[in-house]
């Protein structure tokens, strides 16, 4: 992009009203893309009472959103940079608003899974999206704090998936899940469409067999890990979709490396601060998650709460980030987000080691709550930085596949944890009884702890705030002594 295209864009910010809107829209954007993670995880009784469906149907509602999201995330990044970004996240934000609107109407369980995969969709075009349209409306000076909102609205909305789910699906009904993302989405549609400014990456055409090797991969990847806990490791279906995956990855590896248009080009891997953000990504996100899906249970199942009162009983953990990571933005800007991110992501760990340690059949909630607050205080500090990490560590017009690529390792991440750790899970407890419980449990939550203590250790790689790896217009990595995001 030439130097008098981005100065009439930075123009048209400015007047379209800049950073403040661009905050408010992208963090409610972001909010509905994530909450709908984990929202529907404590309304599966009530569907599977309406709808029915055999336990497998219920799994998928929720891995068909997870599947579409994670494979179509830097396909969507591609098309927003190639056609424009805030037209394709008004195309997004439109089609995840309709179907959360179709799910909340479906009259059975196959349109309710049809239209979660039509909803991961949306979300796959909308939520790179949102981190690069923030990125172009805030002045660099500002991003920290910028980055800090967004990150605890969408770490807000992550961990507080089942609470919102189990709430809505107590007091009012499970469709209230979905209908609840409709009038943010009506209300959001007009207000992108006329205070986010339009923005375009390289302008390269979109590279075809990238798309479907990268598609297909994290398609055979994902559906394996999701599939593996119910339908067991050893299934036909499951080491096709892993080993198959993992093949059309290694190629879109090798088409990286060599093509001259790349959805994402692997040089930019060369960069310590885009390799070790993006390992830390993934490696924190398969700790959380999988905590996350476990502890709710644990509070339910075994303590005995309702969804609601678990859920409250977590916001020490998972409400942490509103207070913690504006503050943790700002830190960020001030000392580099090196330091930040990996403090969060050693706290983080030492919360789920500490977890690990005092959960039995008949914990008290004072025992667990030291536990609680550390691990929200750490998830808080990561989240800020991590994104100013990601979005630094590239030029300018490549931000959106930077932003796609790390949504989708997160995604992953997710995946795997919850895979992982309830594999664990069943190998050694299961739900006999709350001691069994409480057996699985234990090794599953230090498991977790030590993903997210190697993805410290990868935070750690990142180079300092001087020394940020940008990737030069030739494609060559260079040190450039800069002092904002890193």
């Amino acid at each position: 992009m030439s130097q008098e295209t981005a100065t009439q864009t930075e123009r048209e910010t400015v007047r379209r009203g800049g950073a403040a809107w661009a905050l408010v829209i992208t963090g409610v954007a972001g909010f509905m893309a994530s909450l709908d993670n984990l929202v529907v995880t404590t309304a599966l009784p009530s569907i599977r009472k309406d709808l029915g469906g055999a336990l497998d149907d219920l799994e998928w509602t929720v891995s068909a959103y997870t599947l579409t999201f994670a494979v179509l995330l830097m396909f969507g990044a591609a098309l927003g940079d190639r056609f424009g970004r805030r037209r394709l996240f008004l195309v997004g934000l439109a089609v995840f608003t309709g179907a959360s609107a179709a799910a909340a109407l479906a009259p059975g369980i196959d349109s309710l899974i049809a239209a979660r995969a039509v909803q991961g969709v949306g979300a796959a075009v909308m939520m790179p999206l949102t981190l690069t349209l923030l990125t172009a409306a805030v002045p660099e000076a500002r991003r920290g704090m910028a980055y800090g909102i967004w990150g605890a609205v969408n770490g807000l909305a992550v961990a507080s998936g089942p609470l919102i789910g189990g709430s809505l699906t107590e007091h009012v009904s499970w469709h209230w899940i979905f209908w609840l993302n409709v009038p943010l989405g009506v209300a959001v549609l007009p207000l992108a469409r006329l205070r986010l400014a339009e923005s375009y990456g390289t302008g390269a055409p979109l590279d075809i067999p990238g798309t479907l090797l990268a598609s297909g991969g994290l398609f055979g990847i994902v559906y394996g890990l999701v599939r593996g806990p119910a339908d067991g490791w050893t299934s036909p279906m499951v080491l096709t979709g892993l080993f198959a995956g993992s093949a059309l990855l290694a190629g879109f590896v090798l088409h990286g490396s060599v093509a001259k248009n790349p959805m994402l080009p692997m040089r930019l891997f060369r960069s310590r601060a885009f390799s070790g953000i993006n390992t830390a990504s993934l490696l924190m996100f398969l700790g959380m998650f999988g905590s996350i899906f476990l502890l709710s249970q644990y509070m339910q199942g075994v303590l005995g709460y309702s969804p609601t009162e678990a859920g409250l009983r977590m916001l020490p953990w998972t409400g942490m980030p509103m207070i913690v990571a504006p503050i943790a933005g700002i830190l960020s800007d001030r000392i580099g987000g090196r330091p930040v991110v990996a403090a969060g992501l050693f706290l983080q760990a030492a919360g789920l080691g500490y977890l690990a340690s005092v959960v039995t059949a008949h914990a008290s909630y004072g025992a667990q709550l030291p536990g609680l607050v550390i691990s929200g205080v750490g998830m808080a500090l990561y989240f800020a930085p991590a994104a100013n990490l990601v979005m630094s560590a590239v030029r300018p017009q490549e931000q959106g596949i930077a932003s796609g690529a790390n949504n989708a390792l997160r995604e992953v991440g997710g995946a795997l944890g919850v895979a992982v750790m309830s594999s664990i899970f069943s190998a050694q407890g299961g739900y006999a009884s709350a001691q069994n419980f409480v057996d699985g449990l234990r090794p599953a939550l230090v498991t977790g702890s030590a993903a997210v203590a190697v993805a410290g250790v990868a935070a750690l790689l990142i180079p300092g705030r001087r020394r940020v790896t940008r990737v030069a217009a030739e494609g060559e990595p260079v040190a450039e002594p800069v002092t904002v995001g890193s």
